[in-house]
């Protein structure tokens, strides 16, 4: 009887040892150029909007940020004034916001949405004005970090993935 406990201990110890194993060399793991790439792309992206953001909302202010670039340039088109005044408003914040959390790495997820409808706003506002702008300035590379956001791994750094781990 004694015998069979002991074996048992034994082998549990060695299981503990392989689990062990296995869990450090996951560790190892997550930190590839994948997840690197994943951190330098989330905070690249977070900064731009988070800066975009702050200049639009203590520098500039939202409201004159809604007439300068949405009520003024947009009034004759078919956009009703209000939807022009509320999302000229809006903008600035949700880009201090979700740029601020994509900083931080939390909801990176909703922040990432929010920021593509926003790219999608202002690609469509700057096509309205005139139908052939190229996106190349200020659109297309955000886009390309804001796609490659969501197209990597999770990021080990990001608050998401420390509250995950619980």
């Amino acid at each position: 009887m004694r015998s069979n406990v002991s074996k048992w201990l034994a082998n549990v110890h060695r299981q503990e040892i392989r689990n062990t194993s296995q869990v450090t060399l996951m560790t190892k793991k997550t930190l590839n150029a994948e997840h690197w790439a994943a951190f330098f792309s989330r905070v690249m992206l977070g900064i731009i909007f988070l800066m975009a953001g702050w200049f639009k909302c203590f520098e500039m202010g939202p409201l004159q940020h809604a007439d300068q670039l949405f009520v003024q340039p947009f009034a004759d088109s078919w956009i009703p004034a209000w939807l022009l005044l509320a999302t000229g408003v809006a903008v600035p914040i949700v880009e201090l916001v979700a740029g601020l959390l994509l900083v931080l790495g939390w909801r990176t997820q909703d922040c990432l949405v929010a920021l593509g409808f926003i790219l999608l706003l202002v690609t469509y506002g700057h096509l309205l004005q005139e139908p052939l702008y190229s996106i190349q300035g200020h659109i297309l590379p955000r886009t390309v970090l804001l796609v490659s956001t969501f197209l990597l791994p999770r990021d080990v750094f990001a608050v998401d993935s420390w509250l995950r781990r619980g």
